[in-house]
């Protein structure tokens, strides 16, 4: 029988919702340590809180993450049309679009993905777990390298997480859920 937390979340990634709901979802979920989450990847999906960004991942083929060690971590996977996964360095990343754009523009940057790899791809970790206290815990988080972004995640269950973006500058959460591989 599925916990609450699991039975929550399901009920949340139903429709929109608001950051308050998701912050009551996400606060009262168990910490999860970096050991328990570096097992390679996980797929990613957004919680729809009415975040500008709201579509602009996962309709531009955001796959998710990958955690190989806390040290060698892929902050984002993508996947083409062609369903080849690879690993984007977030540097290459236009975030500055994010929320300015419609959303069927990101549509048609997937359909180039294919083309673009070559630009975009990195084969070395962007990002790196540590403990991290954020809203009273000690929870793993993802650091990237390079930008102003911290991903503190919460455990839903063995095989889900629910995360937020903490991004310099940003003024709203964004809330994001990942599954194991």
């Amino acid at each position: 029988m599925p916990d609450a937390g699991t039975v929550r979340l399901a009920e949340l990634s139903a429709g929109r919702v608001t950051a308050e709901q998701a912050w009551q979802l996400y606060d009262g979920l168990p910490e999860v340590t970096v050991a328990e989450i570096t097992s390679g990847r996980w797929t990613g999906s957004e919680l729809d809180t009415g975040h500008p960004w709201a579509g602009v991942l996962v309709e531009s083929g955001w796959y998710g993450k990958q955690f190989d060690s806390a040290d060698e971590v892929q902050p984002l996977l993508f996947a083409g049309p062609d369903g080849v996964v690879f690993a984007v360095d977030p540097r290459r990343v236009p975030l500055a679009l994010a929320g300015r754009l419609p959303t069927w523009g990101f549509r048609a940057a997937r359909r180039m993905l294919p083309g673009l790899r070559p630009l975009l791809r990195t084969r070395t970790a962007r990002a790196r777990l540590r403990a991290v206290e954020f809203r009273g815990k000690t929870s793993a988080a993802m650091i990237y390298d390079h930008l102003p972004i911290v991903d503190i995640f919460r455990r839903v269950d063995a095989d889900t997480l629910l995360g937020v973006m903490d991004m310099r500058g940003l003024p709203e959460p964004y809330f994001f859920v990942l599954r194991r591989a």
